[in-house]
């Protein structure tokens, strides 16, 4: 992932995808911050000319109500029938007729009105709307009473109730005023009336300074009371209402979630308040938040796409170009590449093709070098196998025929293995490989001359499988290590018993030759300098080994490379194991074969 995110591709779709989101969301809150604004604005004097409009709806209502209640206050056949006092039924009843018809008569001279209640100091109380009047016994008690009791002749507002004030058989919501009754004869209050009527009126108005669904509008007056709301049933207001005093111009306030809008009415001490909750002011503005979420979110996609391709043209060919480089790293030289992108990129692959090209030829040229060199020095190696063993061989021939016994057989035998070996070794071709098969037949042609050379000192044990005999090893690989192990180790053994052990076993993706005896073995300083002058570049003919092992260890090197060839391990009076590590072929493998009585000392 942290290779990834390193890569140009990523760097320049993320730089690219950063700088465009980035100028979109830049332009989208500047826009977004400038239309707050002006919407606010346009809030806050919409609510103003609501709030006027509400004022005004009231003054003519306050002018219509004020009107229709003196209409029985300035009644003075109606002011003159109250203060009569008659002691005969009839008399009584028949005055108090025409007062109930004075009152029906405006009654239904107005749409509105849900009854009218006429309440003289005497306790004498007339009504008409509802047929069956049944009158609160306490109303001397109430709060209504006393507010119109204590005005001065005005028309008192006394706001919306759920029910009539007075009249207990009446549940319909009504809006109640009211005004004092005078006999202006004798300067004194004979009673007080009563008005109810339909509110569908103030609440209307009332609805008319709503800016919102959840907005709630209150009609409070000078001491905190609610007269009226908009909102059933009637709660206290969700923020405290400000003390307008005397003024008449409209407030607005916005604070706590909410925009609090306030006026005072002018014909009376009320105000007129509408609290709006921002969520209900806010649904443009959320309706505007949502589409410019859309619209960003459409053109940040748009930015990717686009990030992505300009990302892609700068880095696919440079994408490309490192691939081709890693085939360069693998050894394959016979690649072009051909890209059509910006002028820097294509100057850079075709300095690149020029490279690869150049390199190509110089390493043709090394490698053609190379195996010349190799060839020669592997002609070299060739021509420096040790004569020792012919000369001895020679010898021997030399005095068995002097003796002239019984070797005749024998001898036949030993001068046959001889022809074999010279034959096999003389003959060299291009690369001079060979199978196991054919060193295991030249390594037996071998010891028959050693072990009658040796008469009797020496047992020789092989152990192999026939899946490896095919393999093929550098000529003449197994001859030398053996002679090795005859001439140093075993030979000087005297009358002790000599044991040469040749086993091959797999190990890994390796194939081991081991070859080992039970010689006399190499002291640790010298078992130092034969391993040491294994890696000489020049065979030097020094050490134990002398040039054959050296010969061998370069020839396995030239052949397979530079892990493999030979390792050897050796302890003073028990022996020396010398190993042979050559590679299995891909399609050549199998498990290693355990050998618990010849373990590898290699």
């Amino acid at each position: 992932m942290r290779r990834g995110f390193h890569s140009i591709n990523h760097r320049l779709f993320l730089l690219f995808l950063f700088c465009m989101s980035g100028i979109v969301l830049v332009v989208s809150l500047l826009y977004y911050n400038r239309n707050t604004e002006q919407f606010h604005d346009k809030i806050s004097d919409l609510a103003q000319k609501n709030v006027s409009q509400t004022v005004g709806l009231f003054d003519l209502l306050y002018k219509g109500y004020d009107s229709l209640s003196k209409t029985l206050s300035n009644n003075f056949d109606m002011v003159r029938k109250l203060n009569e006092n008659y002691t005969e039924p009839a008399m009584a009843y028949f005055n108090e007729q025409s007062i109930t018809n004075m009152i029906g008569a405006i009654f239904y001279s107005r749409d509105d009105l849900v009854g009218i209640h006429v309440i003289t100091d005497k306790g004498k109380i007339y009504n008409y709307g509802n047929y069956i009047n049944v009158v609160d016994p306490h109303y001397r008690e109430q709060e209504w009473y006393n507010q119109i009791q204590q005005s001065s002749g005005k028309m008192v507002w006394l706001g919306v109730f759920p029910h009539s004030l007075i009249d207990q058989n009446q549940s319909m919501p009504v809006f109640a005023f009211g005004r004092q009754i005078f006999d202006l004869d004798e300067h004194k209050r004979i009673g007080v009336v009563l008005y109810e009527t339909n509110p569908k009126p103030i609440i209307e108005a009332l609805n008319n300074l709503k800016l919102g669904q959840h907005s709630s509008v209150y009609v409070v007056s000078k001491g905190g009371r609610m007269v009226s709301t908009s909102v059933t049933p009637q709660p206290s207001p969700e923020v405290p209402i400000p003390d307008l005093g005397s003024e008449k111009n409209v407030v607005v306030q916005q604070d706590q979630g909410h925009l609090l809008i306030a006026s005072r009415l002018p014909f009376t001490d009320w105000s007129v308040v509408s609290i709006t909750p921002d969520k209900d002011l806010n649904v443009e503005l959320m309706q505007m938040k949502r589409y410019l979420l859309i619209v960003v979110s459409i053109l940040i996609i748009v930015s990717a796409l686009i990030a992505s391709i300009i990302s892609k043209t700068f880095s696919s060919p440079l994408k490309r170009l490192i691939r081709e480089m890693k085939q360069v790293e693998m050894g394959n030289f016979r690649g072009e590449l051909n890209v059509t992108s910006y002028q820097e990129i294509n100057i850079l692959v075709a300095s690149f093709n020029r490279m690869v090209r150049r390199i190509g030829e110089l390493i043709e040229r090394v490698k053609i070098s190379s195996v010349s060199e190799k060839n020669a020095e592997l002609h070299a190696l060739q021509s420096q196998v040790n004569p020792h063993f012919l000369y001895n061989t020679l010898d021997m021939i030399y005095w068995m025929l002097d003796e002239k016994g019984d070797g005749d057989e024998q001898l036949g035998e030993i001068i046959l293995s001889l022809s074999h070996m010279f034959r096999y070794s003389s003959h060299w071709e291009e690369g001079a490989d060979v199978t196991l098969r054919e060193e295991f037949e030249q390594i037996n042609h071998y010891l028959n001359i050693i072990l009658f050379r040796l008469d009797g000192r020496l047992k020789v044990e092989t152990e192999t499988d026939e899946m490896w005999m095919d393999i093929r090893i550098p000529k003449m690989t197994l001859q030398p290590v053996i002679e090795n192990a005859v001439k140093h180790g075993l030979e000087s053994l005297g009358s002790r018993q000599g044991v040469l052990r040749v086993t091959v076993r797999e190990d890994g993706q390796n194939l081991k030759i081991m070859i080992a005896d039970n010689g006399c073995g190499m002291e640790p300083a010298v078992l130092e300098r034969l391993v040491a002058s294994l890696d000489e570049r020049r065979p030097s003919g020094k050490g134990p080994g002398g040039i054959g092992l050296q010969n061998l260890h370069l020839r396995l090197k030239i052949m397979f490379g530079e892990e493999y060839g030979l390792g050897i391990y050796s302890i003073p009076g028990e022996g020396t194991t010398v190993t042979i590590i050559i590679p299995l072929p891909q399609n050549q493998g199998g498990e290693e074969h355990e050998h618990p009585e010849y373990p590898d000392r290699g």
